[in-house]
C-alpha cells in the first residue's frame, strides 16, 4: 500500500522538520515548505492526501492558501489542518469556515498531530459517492453539484459537507456536538453558532427544498421529508 503523501507548509525551519520527522516516522511520506510559492510549485506536478498549513506565513498567509485550494476543483478535495499559535474563536471558525477539515494550536504535541492526521485521512477517505436525495433535493458528492427543485444550488465547501452529512444520514437526528465533530472535525465552544449559522444559510439557498432540514428542539436538526 503506498504511503499517503503529507505537505507541510511552516516558515519555521524546526518546526517544520520536526513535523516531516515525524510524519515519516510514522509511516507516511512528508515534504515541507517555508513558503506559498514553494508550494504552488510543486502542487504543479503533485497534489498531496493531506496539508499541514500554518497561518501566519510570510507573504500569502494560511487562510488565502486555503481558500484558493477550496476555490480550485483540481485541489478541493485535499484535506488541511491549521496549524497556528492563533486560538481565538474567531479564528478557529475562519479557517474551519474556509474549507480546513482541523485545527491545532501551538504548541502542541507531535503525538496528538499524527492522530488528528489519522483521523482526518480517515474521514476524507474516498467512499462510494451515489447520488444522495431527498424530496427536491439531490447531491452528487462526486461532482459536488448540488440542485434543489432542478435548480443548481451554489454551496461553499462546509454548507456542502454539512448538508452531505445529514442526507446521508436521512431521518436521523443529530446533535450539534456530533455535526461539529463529523463535518468540522472537532468540537469547541462555537459549535452551537457555527452550525445553526451554517443551517440557517443552507435553508436559505435550497429556498423551497429547504423544508427538508428539520429543527429538533433541543437536539438538532435531521433531514427528513417528515415533520
Amino acid at each position: 500500500m503506498n504511503q499517503p503523501l503529507i505537505f507541510c507548509v511552516e516558515d519555521d525551519d524546526s518546526i517544520r522538520e520536526l513535523i516531516c520527522y515525524a510524519l515519516k516516522s510514522g509511516g507516511y511520506q512528508a515534504q515541507g515548505f517555508s513558503s506559498s510559492a514553494a508550494l504552488w510549485h510543486r502542487m504543479a506536478t503533485e497534489k498531496p492526501d493531506l496539508l499541514v498549513l500554518d497561518i501566519m506565513l510570510p507573504g500569502e498567509d494560511g487562510l488565502h492558501i486555503l481558500q484558493r485550494l477550496k476555490e480550485d476543483a483540481s485541489t478541493r478535495s485535499v484535506p488541511v489542518i491549521m496549524l497556528t499559535a492563533k486560538t481565538s474563536e474567531l479564528d478557529k471558525v475562519a479557517g474551519l469556515d474556509a474549507g480546513a477539515d482541523d485545527y491545532i494550536t501551538k504548541p502542541f504535541s507531535v503525538l496528538e498531530l499524527l492522530s488528528r492526521i489519522r483521523a482526518v485521512l480517515r474521514r476524507t477517505a474516498p467512499s462510494d459517492a451515489e447520488v444522495l436525495s431527498c424530496g427536491p433535493v439531490t447531491i452528487d458528492p462526486l461532482r459536488r453539484t448540488v440542485t434543489s427543485d432542478g435548480n443548481p444550488v451554489e454551496l461553499t465547501y462546509k454548507e456542502f459537507e454539512l448538508l452531505c452529512y445529514m442526507m446521508r444520514n436521512c431521518d436521523i437526528v443529530l446533535s450539534r456536538t456530533r455535526l461539529m465533530e463529523n463535518v468540522w472535525g472537532f468540537d469547541f465552544e462555537g459549535e452551537s453558532r457555527t452550525v445553526d449559522m451554517h443551517i440557517k444559510t443552507l435553508r436559505q439557498k435550497l429556498g423551497a427544498g429547504g423544508s427538508i432540514i428539520k429543527t429538533v428542539r433541543g437536539v438538532g436538526y435531521k433531514v427528513s421529508l417528515q415533520e
